[in-house]
């Protein structure tokens, strides 16, 4: 039997039925990929990279999969594609992205994939929901638990709950 690997993935939307579009997104990507295990609250964030844009609405999941990382991510883009993502700008406005953060343990370093994720230590909106259901998960090549990331992130993005 193939073993199970855990994969956390960041969800990120900024058009549209925002949280239609996350809870979406979740459904598929958990018929694509695996059992998700836990998932984070949803989070209201500002823009990063590109910041005269809507504000974004920030979900992290952790899903079991037997998919190997190349696998996964075309399924997160599939997922994308089925929801309505078009690719315009870097960092744009979008109705869904969803980035690969870890892949277990692993390091990959590809022509079309990078994991972990090379700017997760450096964004508040990745790092809030992801120490919220992995705060010792430890990044592969940094060494530092995903808590002691963000409580060194200087990013000064503003992240908050979002309120019902």
């Amino acid at each position: 039997m193939t073993q199970s690997t855990p994969v956390y993935l960041l969800l990120g939307s900024n058009l549209g039925d925002r949280k239609r579009i996350l809870s979406a997104a979740s459904v598929q990507l958990e018929e694509a990929i695996g059992s998700v295990i836990s998932s984070s609250a949803l989070y209201e964030t500002s823009p990063w990279g590109l910041t005269e844009q809507p504000v974004f609405l920030n979900q992290v999941l952790c899903l079991e999969t037997q998919l190997s990382p190349e696998e996964v991510l075309q399924q997160t883009q599939r997922v994308e594609n089925a929801l309505g993502r078009e690719r315009k700008e870097k960092w744009g406005a979008r109705l869904i992205d969803i980035d690969i953060l870890y892949y277990g343990k692993q390091i990959i370093r590809t022509g079309r994939l990078t994991i972990p994720h090379p700017f997760l230590h450096e964004r508040r909106f990745t790092l809030v929901p992801l120490a919220q259901i992995a705060p010792d998960f430890v990044h592969p090549v940094l060494g530092l638990s995903n808590q002691v990331l963000l409580e060194q992130c200087d990013d000064p993005g503003e992240v908050k709950t979002l309120e019902d």
